[in-house]
C-alpha cells in the first residue's frame, strides 16, 4: 500500500466571531488521509469546512485540536510545505505584476535557483495557458486569467503534492478541461492531488476518492466507483392519483421529485424500498404510471449527504 502524503486525524477548529467572541466550529473532527499518487476531491456545500482543512492542512491557520500532517510531519512546521504547491480558491496577485514575474516570484520564495525559473517559468507559463499574456499587467487580466497564473505558480516548483482549492473557478469549458487535463498528469508524474471542488462531474471524472465534508463533519468517504457504482439504483417512480395521506408514507421512504397535476414523481433508492413504495401506493388505490432506472452518480451521492438533518452554516 502506498504511504500517506496527508494526514487529518479528529482535526477541530474553533472560530470567535463578532464582538461577543461567539465560538463557531469550523471543523469537528475530521479525519482522512491522501496517499502517494492519489487524486483526492474535497466536496460539500457552502459552509462544510473544506477552505478550512486546507487552511489548517497548509498551516495558514492552526487547528483547536487533533492533528495536521504532510509526510508525517505535523503541518505546523514551514518543512512540511517544502514540496507542496498551492492554488487558492481565490488566487490573489500583485496587480502591478505581470504573471511572467509573480510566477518568478512564487518560484524564488520556494527557493528555485535562476537557472531553474528561467528554464521552468516558460513551460508552466505555456501550460497553463497564460502564456500569451505573460507580460501583461495583472490588473487588466480576467478571472479566468488570474485562475490560470494561480496554477502557473503552484506548479512551478515541481511539488509532490498539489493542493488546490476550487481549481475551476472562473474558467470556460476549455479551460476546465485544461485544468483537467494537468491534474491527470501530474498524477501521471507520481504527483499527489487534493483539491476541493463544487463541480461536481469533475470531481467524479478526475478523483480516486473523494470526502464529502458537510457541517465540520466527514458524512462520505471512498473511492468514487465504491461510491458511486456500488450496484444500487435510483429509480424515478410516477403514481397517480395519490392521496393525501398515503402521500405522507410515501415520502418517509422516497424523495420528491415533482408534482404534475394528479401525478407525483418520486426518487426511490434500492430495489426493496422500490417495491414497498409501490405495494404501498397500489394498496392506496393510486396508480403506477412509470419506473425509470438510473445509475447512481456523484451528484445523488452529494445531495443525499448535504440534505441530511440540517447543520448551520459554518466557516468554510
Amino acid at each position: 500500500m502506498s504511504a500517506k502524503v496527508v494526514e487529518l486525524d479528529n482535526l477541530k477548529k474553533t472560530y470567535l466571531v463578532g464582538f461577543m467572541r461567539k465560538p463557531v466550529e469550523g471543523a469537528r473532527g475530521i479525519s482522512f488521509d491522501v496517499r502517494e499518487g492519489e487524486i483526492v476531491g474535497l466536496i460539500g456545500p457552502n459552509g462544510a469546512g473544506k477552505t478550512t482543512t486546507i487552511k489548517c492542512l497548509l498551516g495558514l491557520c492552526a487547528p483547536t485540536a487533533g492533528a495536521a500532517r504532510i509526510r508525517g510531519i505535523d503541518a505546523h512546521e514551514p518543512r512540511a510545505r517544502e514540496r507542496v504547491g498551492f492554488l487558492p480558491e481565490n488566487p490573489y496577485v500583485y496587480p502591478y505584476l505581470t504573471p511572467r514575474e509573480f510566477v518568478d516570484l512564487c518560484g524564488r520564495l520556494s527557493g528555485m535557483n535562476a537557472s531553474a525559473r528561467s528554464a521552468r517559468i516558460p513551460r508552466v507559463l505555456e501550460r497553463t495557458g497564460i502564456a500569451w499574456a505573460a507580460d501583461r499587467p495583472v490588473h487588466r487580466l480576467s478571472k479566468g486569467m488570474l485562475q490560470r497564473t494561480g496554477l502557473a505558480a503552484a506548479l512551478v516548483g515541481e511539488p509532490d503534492l498539489l493542493v488546490l482549492d476550487e481549481p475551476m473557478s472562473g474558467l470556460d469549458p476549455l479551460g476546465r478541461r485544461e485544468v483537467r487535463d494537468i491534474i491527470f498528469e501530474e498524477r501521471a508524474a507520481g504527483r499527489t492531488v487534493l483539491f476541493s471542488s463544487h463541480v461536481l462531474s469533475d470531481v467524479e471524472a478526475l478523483c480516486d476518492r473523494v470526502v464529502i465534508l458537510r457541517g465540520g463533519e466527514v458524512v462520505v468517504s471512498g473511492a468514487v466507483n465504491d461510491l458511486v457504482h456500488r450496484g444500487a439504483t435510483i429509480t424515478e417512480l410516477t403514481l397517480r392519483n395519490v392521496d393525501a395521506k398515503s402521500r405522507e408514507g410515501l415520502l418517509e421512504q422516497s424523495r420528491l421529485l415533482r408534482e404534475m397535476g394528479s401525478d407525483l414523481v418520486l426518487e426511490v433508492e434500492g430495489e426493496e424500498v422500490l417495491a414497498a413504495v409501490i405495494a404501498r401506493a397500489l394498496g392506496a388505490g393510486a396508480t403506477l404510471v412509470s419506473a425509470v432506472p438510473r445509475k447512481d452518480n456523484l451528484e445523488d451521492l452529494f445531495v443525499r449527504a448535504a440534505l441530511r438533518t440540517g447543520e448551520e452554516a459554518r466557516p468554510d
